[in-house]
């Protein structure tokens, strides 16, 4: 487990580097004219010329990029070129707004998913055809369509949530609820799709196998056949789904903040990028690329606990 766990790791690094490279460059060469964009249009070829060269959009790309990556790696990651605000504030003030958002997701895109896939595997017919029906509308309308009907109806016109803001879960538990449910809901509606796609498939396909038919010979009952054994291998793909889903959760998030109007990386993301800010744009990079590895570490020890021919592979 040891080894497996180290080479997941040793890949996650190799990630890192290769996305924050792309990152920089395709910034770098983005730049335009970003040093008047700081100094405002009054502002001599001089002035824009100097700023330039304290920025270090002077150098070569790859000498920027080490000079950069330098930095980073002892935990600096300058400061935002806009705000004059450290990088690392500017981004941990707002990182667990979005991570409680996306986690909230995850937590519920797997109880329900699972849930309704095993639901459809099992009763078929209606409830099978029903799933597989919200299955394909999940996956075909966008979260911040979702998002916006659901504050139209349930915060606007019912008043059951509030409709803008954030409440820390450390200020109120209730508050907290009460802002991240719709958000968490908009987000939820397509990876539960995919899941309970992935589930339903799964558990049927398991349940034709021939250890199946062993396992209920010997007199076991349904439910310990189904909970204990087909559900653990059915699950395998749909942690490799969950995955996959978590990366799209987070841009997701990204613009569902915008629509509830949530302080998380969403402001700061569209903000940063559309300014050119790329001290500000690379810290969030690096953040998401972080947090994906890691989650994607986790989802891999999952699987292979689940399956140990994974651990073997």
């Amino acid at each position: 487990m040891f080894r497996f766990i180290l080479r997941r790791v040793l890949a996650g690094i190799v990630l890192l580097f290769v996305v924050t490279s792309i990152a920089f460059i395709l910034l770098y060469l983005g730049a335009g004219d970003t040093a008047r964009q700081i100094l405002g249009q009054d502002a001599t070829q001089e002035q824009v010329a100097q700023l330039n060269a304290q920025l270090g959009l002077d150098q070569p790309v790859l000498v920027g990029y080490w000079n950069w990556l330098t930095k980073a790696l002892t935990g600096d990651f300058g400061t935002s070129w806009f705000t004059q605000q450290p990088v690392i504030d500017a981004i941990s003030s707002r990182v667990a707004v979005t991570l409680s958002l996306v986690i909230g997701t995850v937590i519920v895109t797997a109880v329900v998913g699972t849930a309704l896939g095993v639901w459809a595997a099992r009763k078929r017919g209606a409830a099978d055809r029903t799933v597989q029906v919200v299955s394909v509308l999940g996956f075909a309308i966008p979260g911040f369509l979702i998002a916006i009907f659901l504050v139209s109806i349930f915060a606007i016109q019912l008043g059951w949530f509030k409709p803008t803001g954030f409440v820390p879960l450390t200020t109120s538990f209730t508050g907290w609820l009460s802002t991240v449910t719709l958000p968490i809901i908009a987000l939820s509606v397509g990876a539960v799709a995919a899941i309970a796609a992935q589930i339903r498939g799964g558990v049927i396909d398991t349940m034709r196998l021939d250890w199946v038919r062993t396992l209920r010979s010997r007199g076991l009952s349904e439910n310990k056949v189904l909970y204990k054994h087909v559900l653990r291998n059915a699950a395998g793909p749909a942690l490799a789904v969950l995955g996959v889903q978590f990366i799209g959760l987070i841009g997701g998030a990204i613009i569902v903040e915008q629509i509830f109007a949530i302080p998380g990386l969403g402001q700061i993301a569209t903000t940063s990028t559309a300014q050119g800010d790329i001290p500000l744009v690379m810290g969030l990079v690096v953040v998401t690329a972080l947090i994906t590895v890691i989650v994607g570490i986790i989802l891999e020890i999952l699987h292979g606990f689940l399956n140990p021919k994974a651990r073997v592979s």
